[in-house]
């Protein structure tokens, strides 16, 4: 037997819930089958739908917690005196770093702007 209902209603059953009906869930199917007296009730989930609201919580649960840094740091900026709320000046970092992980090669003999950096342990060959 396969129920296919569309319904506006959703339910979240937990693990009592299933123990309860007897289900057995198929994650990967979005599929639930259940015994019952006329045989086993087949509920399939939808893939598309399955996805879309996932993807709508994760929208939510970023909202809600880009909310709450928000509001924590109004409330730090509040606490903080007067003359500790001045934004510094970024740094413009520097186009030619020394590092000892990388080393600067140079790729066209006549024009130094030309280069690539490499890593500063690779053998010579």
């Amino acid at each position: 037997m396969v129920a296919d209902f569309g319904g506006t209603y959703h339910a979240i059953l937990g693990h009592p819930s299933l123990t309860k009906f007897m289900v057995v869930p198929h994650y990967s199917y979005l599929v639930l089958k259940m015994p019952t007296e006329k045989g086993v009730l087949t509920i399939r989930g939808n893939v598309y739908t399955a996805y879309t609201y996932e993807e709508e919580s994760f929208k939510i649960t970023e909202a809600i917690d880009l909310s709450i840094w928000m509001t924590e740091t109004a409330t730090q900026a509040v606490q903080m005196p007067s003359d500790q709320l001045e934004i510094l000046e970024q740094q413009v970092p520097r186009k030619n770093i020394k590092s000892k992980e990388h080393k600067e090669v140079q790729l066209v003999d006549n024009d130094p702007e030309k280069t690539a950096l490499i890593g500063a342990t690779l053998d010579p060959k």
